[in-house]
């Protein structure tokens, strides 16, 4: 699969696969902290925290051990901006819920089941949540309004509808599923860094399951 995106280097993703533990983030340059240290990536434990992010970091480290040189080793490069659209654990229950028809109560579950669409697409799915060369912080996107924000997956992009309440609500291509919502109480992850994360509340999709 090709994306907008230039293909990680060799050396992002050994980076990712060899580690137990990702460097401490006091060893980056200032301002390049990257994301897969933040979130993680490596030292995936499923728990019962759904409000956190262990399925996100397990799909990730699954994709590259399958896919070494997929894009989604950018998220260790902290010299490189993205911003990422994170789904909680709960998300990807929800969406794992809303796949099989039955209520999935464990996050183990809910990636096996997301897992079951294959690396290929969990992989493009992935990448549709990550908005390259853009680090957007939150103050930005509660003005961003009717803003399409262009994605790592050719083509696809991600539509922006602030409300008044306020809330940051993101649109996809999946219409028969809720649109994902910005939580205002887990934006700007990462932030003063290239790369910064904001949490949402539901899976956003690039095709209509």
């Amino acid at each position: 699969m090709r994306t907008t995106i230039t293909r990680a280097a060799a050396v992002g993703a050994a980076a990712l696969l060899g580690m137990t533990a990702l460097a401490p983030a006091a060893l980056a340059a200032d301002g390049e902290t990257s994301l897969a240290s933040v979130l993680k990536v490596g030292q995936s434990k499923f728990d019962r925290d759904f409000a956190d992010f262990d399925i996100l970091t397990k799909a990730a480290e699954t994709v590259l051990a399958a896919k070494p040189d997929s894009s989604v080793a950018l998220l260790a490069d902290g010299s490189t901006a993205l911003t990422v659209f994170a789904p909680t654990d709960k998300a990807f229950m929800n969406l794992a819920s809303a796949l099989t028809g039955k209520t999935v109560k464990t996050e183990a579950a809910a990636f096996k089941a997301v897992a079951g669409l294959g690396v290929d697409t969990v992989e493009t799915v992935l990448l549709y949540h990550v908005v390259p060369g853009a680090t957007i912080l939150s103050q930005d996107a509660l003005k961003a309004n009717g803003a399409k924000l262009k994605t790592a997956v050719d083509n696809k992009v991600i539509k922006v509808k602030v409300t008044q309440k306020p809330a940051i609500v993101l649109g996809d291509y999946a219409p028969k599923l809720p649109n994902p919502n910005v939580i205002l109480s887990k934006v700007d992850i990462n932030k003063g860094n290239k790369q910064v994360a904001h949490g949402i509340d539901g899976v956003l999709l690039p095709f209509a399951p």
